[in-house]
């Protein structure tokens, strides 16, 4: 039994985006449903108020704002924010993060690792759509996570499926570029995807960690979300079918816990 449904997390949530910079708040309420899945799979069966969580490359983004929001006792948002829109805004980017009591990490989490620059242990870390855009391993980062995670406590890692069914579909066809060609060409610094994993791959990761009871969960926002409308239609009508099968999704989740025995 859930201490807070999705609908009670979106509703917070709702409240929380429109305190958003006014340039940001369109896309964040739009972002509502996706992010109150992800505070879920974070909270779990338990109580907020006895959570503690460390977020990796959540940038501005709801998540870590959206966890306080809900009651969790700690939250700790690490990320290198170099993002354009953390240009655009400034320092003042993250106001409302702090002012809601996150606390705020800038490093740049693969290269440094979060030993020495987050104190204390978490009963949960998450990483949402950030491991696509690393340029190195995470295998030292994730050696260090697995540390910080209280007995019992768990790891939730989420990505897109590089093998997805609209890929298998399009590819063949002639369609499904890995990445736009001006947003690695044309920028300064490359920030899409490197390197997306399938089902298989998070699963490997977590039980390289040394994580048991591996759940994987799939879900198709990417699709959703499209300006398509054909594409939107077509996602609402598999989206529920899809589920059955994450390997098909468009999104897809591991959920990992470390075992209560454990040093």
């Amino acid at each position: 039994m859930m201490y807070l449904d999705l609908k009670q997390i979106a509703n917070s949530l709702v409240r929380v985006a429109n305190t958003y910079p006014a340039e940001l708040v369109a896309d964040q309420l739009a972002d509502v449903e996706r992010i109150a899945f992800h505070i879920s799979l974070a909270m779990g069966e338990n109580d907020p108020a006895d959570l503690s969580v460390c977020d990796l490359g959540g940038g501005l983004g709801l998540f870590s704002v959206g966890c306080k929001a809900v009651g969790f006792k700690r939250v700790v948002l690490v990320d290198d924010f170099s993002d354009s829109i953390n240009s655009q805004l400034g320092e003042s980017a993250l106001d409302l993060h702090r002012g809601q009591g996150v606390e705020v990490v800038s490093l740049d989490v693969v290269g440094s690792g979060i030993d020495g620059a987050v104190d204390g242990d978490f009963d949960v870390v998450t990483s949402f759509d950030s491991m696509e855009h690393w340029h190195a391993s995470p295998k030292r980062l994730f050696q260090q996570v697995y540390d910080r995670i209280t007995p019992g406590g768990q790891f939730v890692l989420g990505t897109p499926n590089c093998v997805n069914m609209r890929k298998r579909i399009t590819v063949p066809m002639g369609y499904g570029k890995w990445s736009k060609l001006e947003d690695w060409y044309e920028a300064e610094r490359f920030r899409g995807h490197v390197r997306e994993p399938d089902v298989d791959d998070l699963l490997y990761i977590t039980q390289d960690m040394g994580l048991e009871d591996c759940r994987v969960f799939g879900r198709n926002w990417v699709g959703l979300a499209s300006l398509n409308p054909v594409i939107r239609l077509a996602s609402k009508i598999s989206d529920l079918p899809l589920r059955i099968r994450p390997t098909l999704c468009s999104d897809i989740y591991v959920v990992g816990t470390k075992a209560r025995g454990s040093d």
